[in-house]
């Protein structure tokens, strides 16, 4: 199968469901719970480096090692989340964009992480003896992915889901209903940061080596536009996101189109972003498959009209 498979598009498949990961988690916190965060790509990066120490620095299996990563950032975000829930809106993306850079600081700096070098030879996971390499990777990712998917779906489905769904809407309504507020938010980003570190840790096994610079604010920023453009609190929105804007640069590289030159290539991309997330929240602010708001914006011309001829609009 690894004889068949180009093992480059197979790569840009792999870091393309990374990717999904990331867009769930983060869209779980903000679409569904309705908490901005600017540090996404922290949580992102404490997955990668616990599977990286695990298994690099203390000889742990693989398969352990990405387990105690998504653990561990689950508890982790949990308690980064507690400071910030705090406080709200612009406040809490300032805090969570800091604590963010502060985490990325930590990677840089401490001598468990390897410093500025990072790590290397992070292992790839066996089974039976045999590495998951190249087709048996992305079977893995794969696999992951439709399970997260899953997972997702049944809790946004679910009581807790509803609950999300209401705090985003009004936190006071939701207090007064009842409903414990800072319990549902911290679980929304307990579980948002553990898909980020399941994410990280996949993306650590995959290129055998990470430092610091693969977790920077433009990580943040990217999946946060992938989210945002496909739609805030829709499964289908972050899929599409993720893979509009990961997939466009790919294409100037697969074709070799000359239109850009490559080495440019990121800093035109994240142009684009910009661009992008300013028309969004001009004219679609709850994204292409935000929840509502496709269904009210094919309503708009019929009440308009109804209003003209003086009719009643419910």
């Amino acid at each position: 199968m690894d004889a068949i498979l180009n093992p480059y598009y197979v790569d840009i498949v792999v870091f393309w469901m990374i990717y999904v990961l990331l867009g769930l988690g983060l869209n779980l916190v903000t679409g569904y719970a309705g908490q901005v965060s600017l540090g996404h790509a922290a949580f992102y990066g404490i997955g990668a480096y616990t599977s990286a120490i695990l298994s690099v620095t203390f000889g742990v299996n693989a398969w352990l090692s990405m387990i105690a990563a998504v653990v561990f950032t689950f508890f982790v975000s949990a308690i980064l989340g507690l400071p910030s829930l705090r406080v709200r809106e612009d406040f809490l993306a300032i805090t969570t964009l800091g604590l963010g850079l502060i985490v990325q600081s930590v990677f840089k700096n401490a001598g468990i992480t390897g410093g500025a070098y990072g790590i290397d030879r992070i292992p790839l996971p066996s089974l039976f003896g045999v590495e998951l390499k190249n087709a048996g990777y992305l079977l893995l990712v794969t696999l992951v992915m439709v399970l997260a998917i899953y997972m997702l779906k049944r809790m946004t489905e679910s009581r807790i889901g509803r609950a999300w769904r209401t705090i985003r809407e009004d936190e006071t309504m939701a207090q007064s209903m009842g409903i414990n507020t800072t319990y549902y938010k911290v679980l929304a980003f307990a579980i948002g940061g553990a898909y980020a570190g399941l994410a990280g840790s996949l993306f650590a096994h995959k290129v055998s080596f990470i430092n610091a610079d693969s977790f920077g604010f433009s990580v943040s920023a990217t999946v946060l536009s992938m989210v945002v453009l496909g739609g805030l609190g829709s499964i289908r929105g972050t899929l599409f996101g993720v893979t509009l804007l990961y997939l466009l640069p790919e294409l100037f590289r697969l074709f070799d189109l000359q239109v850009i030159d490559e080495k440019d290539l990121d800093t035109y991309k994240m142009m684009l972003y910009g661009l992008l997330m300013v028309l969004v929240m001009r004219y679609r602010p709850k994204g292409l498959f935000g929840r509502f708001g496709v269904k009210r914006s094919q309503f708009r011309p019929f009440r308009r009209a109804k209003v003209k001829e003086g009719g009643h609009v419910a």
